[in-house]
C-alpha cells in the first residue's frame, strides 16, 4: 500500500483481489458464512447472527467482538447491506446509513474459478479509530494509512485462507 496521506473524513478504501480455484458458489458458502470469519482473522474474536436469523439476507443484524493489541477490545453491530448470492456480500458496522465501515466480497466467474475481492471503506461514521485521532490530530494521516495498512495484509491473509478452503488445500486452517 502506498502513502495517500488519507484522513478519516476522506472514507479511505482499501480492496485486495485473488483468483481461486473453485467455481462462485463454492467461495459464497464460505464468504457468506460470518462464522467462519473469526477462524481467518487475528483480530475478529467471535460473530453471531441476531434476531434469530441464520443465514445473510439485507436487514439481518451481527455482532462481532474484536481485539487489536493498541485498540483493545470492542463489540460492534453490524447490518447486511448487500446480499447477491454468488456475487456479493457486504455489510455496514454501526448505523447502516452512517456507519463507521462498510465491507464487501465480491465475486466474480472467471475461467470456471471465481475472482473474489474483499474491500472494505474507513467512515463515515466514527471508530475506536476515531477516538485515537482526537488524542493525537496531529497524527492523524499516519493513524489513518497504518490502519489501512492492517487492514490490508489480513485481507489478504484473509482471500487466501478462502482460496485454500475453496480449493480443498491441506492445512487450510487458518
Amino acid at each position: 500500500m502506498e502513502w495517500t496521506g488519507a484522513r478519516y473524513a476522506d472514507q479511505p478504501t482499501v480492496e485486495v483481489r485473488t483468483r481461486i480455484d473453485a467455481p462462485p458458489r463454492r467461495v459464497w458458502d464460505l464468504v457468506s458464512d460470518i462464522r467462519l470469519m473469526p477462524d481467518l482473522s487475528a483480530e475478529l474474536q467471535s460473530v453471531e447472527w441476531l434476531d434469530g436469523v441464520t443465514a445473510p439476507r439485507v436487514g439481518a443484524r451481527f455482532t462481532g467482538r474484536s481485539r487489536h493489541e493498541s485498540l483493545g477490545e470492542w463489540e460492534t453491530t453490524s447490518y447486511v447491506v448487500e446480499c447477491e448470492p454468488c456475487r456479493v456480500f457486504s455489510w455496514a458496522v454501526g448505523d447502516p446509513g452512517h456507519p463507521s465501515a462498510l465491507w464487501r466480497f465480491g465475486l466474480e466467474e472467471a475461467d470456471g474459478g471465481t475472482e473474489l475481492t474483499q474491500w472494505m471503506r474507513m467512515g463515515p461514521g466514527r471508530s475506536g479509530l476515531s477516538f485515537a485521532i482526537d488524542r493525537m490530530p496531529e497524527k492523524e494521516q499516519k493513524i489513518v494509512f497504518v490502519r489501512l495498512r492492517e487492514f490490508e495484509r489480513s485481507m489478504k491473509d484473509t482471500v487466501a485462507a478462502i482460496g485454500k478452503l475453496a480449493e480443498g488445500v491441506e492445512g487450510a486452517d487458518a
